[in-house]
């Protein structure tokens, strides 16, 4: 690929996906389709991937390895963290988060699914639905990701049969039915004969639908940004410097949520002073108004004290402010989570000590079943949780906002991420 054919990432809108199944369903063999069939690898890449294939004594091009970008990976044959790969086409630029499907690695599929809008979650056409593609569905619908796409791989194992295919589906319809997920495409696949994925191929003519890339170009994702309630955590105040007014005081951040105007009554938590909006400030000069996902500098009407950690919201539609609240807690630490300890909590720019005062139940991500009587949360366990805070946090519930009822959780001594929270 010459360097003027090389992807031009400034253009078009981004969509974060994740890839999800189990061991062996063909995770990066499909990415590694992707890339090549709608032709994002470079040549110098391509080269290395048929030098690391003929290493391996196999035959062809391994376009699994495309995605594996650790050599210790290729090595073991395996994905053992997650990978992420860029590429774009001219309707959507991408990034893909291609995630390992042992129970082990939980915790790596939390990571890389926080902030995707679609998860591809892949099924082995001649094993069926197991039970790590519930927990990968279980997963997706905790973290709140709108579009689920179900791709039934390998269906050149099958003869390409429609009636394995219609199995699998009605199967995984009934388990998403129970999570309340709506919106759910299905599509069968052959990643390593190229069927469905980029091209239809003439194998499936059986199905009338989408291929993934067309699915994955039209999928509406401005919807995904929340627009209802303003959020604008505060990440820096901006005073004067030199050859500034001397007046000029402002709040610099990104809208995580929401739109706002010149004028509009806003509230300053966790203190709920209350002001108006005099400028809305960019490097391209003022605005009349911005919306998610913004990064804009805020100038308020009057003089009040805010800093950083702090978030500016709507007076009509402030989130609560509270010091003890209730989360689902991803447990990502090695050392079990210690109910003796501190942590700290980051939410947005604010960062509080923390204690988990009790822990409800632990889930069953294999079963959804429901453990009472647990003491403690160890590497990759879901379950509810209730936090305290030393310092009030300005929360929504994750259900409602993805950005603001998030937190993070972080181990003093090591500053180490332990846990990944949903406020409920």
């Amino acid at each position: 690929m010459s360097t003027i054919e090389r992807m031009d990432f400034a253009h078009g809108e981004l969509l974060r996906f994740i890839t999800c199944g189990s061991v062996d369903d063909g995770k990066s063999t499909l990415i590694g389709r992707l890339l090549h069939d709608s032709k994002s690898v470079f040549e110098d890449q391509l080269s290395a991937v048929a030098r690391a294939t003929e290493r391996r004594g196999l035959p062809g091009i391994d376009l699994s390895l495309l995605t594996d970008g650790l050599q210790a990976e290729r090595e073991q044959g395996i994905t053992i963290d997650v990978a992420y790969r860029y590429f774009a086409t001219p309707r959507r630029k991408f990034i893909i988060a291609d995630t390992p499907g042992h129970e082990q690695y939980t915790r790596n599929m939390v990571t890389g699914a926080s902030t995707a809008s679609l998860a591809v979650i892949l099924i082995d056409a001649r094993k069926g639905m197991l039970i790590q593609s519930r927990r990968h569905a279980y997963i997706a619908s905790l973290l709140g990701i709108p579009h689920l796409v179900v791709a039934v791989n390998k269906m050149d194992l099958v003869a390409y049969s429609k009636d394995v295919f219609d199995e699998i589906r009605d199967a995984f319809s009934e388990f998403a039915a129970r999570l309340g997920l709506r919106d759910v495409t299905y599509i069968p696949i052959s990643a390593l004969q190229g069927d469905m994925v980029v091209e239809r191929g003439a194998n499936l003519p059986w199905y009338g639908g989408p291929t993934l890339l067309s699915t994955l170009e039209t999928i509406a994702v401005d919807h995904d940004i929340h627009l209802g309630d303003f959020r604008f955590p505060v990440q820096w105040v901006i005073r004067p410097g030199p050859g500034d007014a001397r007046d000029f005081r402002g709040y610099a951040g990104r809208i995580e949520s929401g739109a706002v105007a010149v004028g509009d009554e806003i509230a300053v938590l966790p203190s709920a002073t209350r002001t108006r909006i005099k400028h809305i400030v960019t490097h391209d000069g003022n605005l009349e108004q911005a919306r998610a996902p913004q990064s804009v500098t805020l100038r308020l009407a009057d003089e009040i004290d805010a800093s950083r950690g702090d978030m500016i919201v709507s007076a009509q539609a402030a989130p609560r402010v509270a010091k003890e609240f209730d989360a689902i807690l991803c447990w990502l630490g090695e050392q079990p989570l210690d109910l003796r300890r501190n942590y700290l909590l980051k939410q947005g720019t604010r960062i509080a000590r923390a204690t988990v005062a009790g822990i409800r139940y632990r889930v069953d991500v294999n079963t959804l079943e429901l453990q009472s009587d647990v003491v403690a949360l160890t590497m990759n366990d879901v379950g509810q949780a209730g936090i305290r805070v030393q310092q009030p946090l300005a929360l929504d519930s994750y259900a409602r906002n993805r950005a603001t009822g998030s937190f993070i959780m972080i181990d003093e001594a090591t500053h180490n991420t332990v846990g990944a929270g949903m406020v409920l």
